[in-house]
Order: C-alpha cells, then sequence, then structure tokens
C-alpha cells in the first residue's frame, strides 16, 4: 500500500472492493465520506466513481 494512502486518516476515506478490484476514495472531511457512503449504498463501482468525480473531488 502506498505510503500517501497510507497517511490518510482511516476515517477520511472510503473503500470498494471485489474479487479483482480494490478503489480508496479520499474526502476532505468525515461528514462528507459519510455522505458519500450514505448517497452511494448498493452502487457498482463505476456509479460510486462518477458519483465521487460529480460531487467530491477537488476542482483543480
Amino acid at each position: 500500500m502506498p505510503q500517501e494512502i497510507c497517511g490518510i486518516d482511516d476515517e477520511l476515506k472510503a473503500i470498494y472492493h471485489s474479487k479483482d478490484t480494490v478503489c480508496i476514495w479520499a474526502f476532505e472531511t468525515r461528514k462528507d465520506r459519510n455522505k458519500f457512503m450514505d448517497e452511494t449504498i448498493g452502487m457498482l463501482k463505476n456509479d460510486r466513481e462518477m458519483h465521487f468525480e460529480s460531487f467530491y473531488k477537488a476542482k483543480s
């Protein structure tokens, strides 16, 4: 596991895994992480990725 991921507080990470995939999303706040989890219950990986990109990804 890369140190960049290990260095992030666990309460700011949402993790999705299947038998061949692991995805980790990092959030600014615990509130955002919990909201994301509530909003994406039952979604598949691709739908969760699109939801994160639309509502949570930092704008550069």
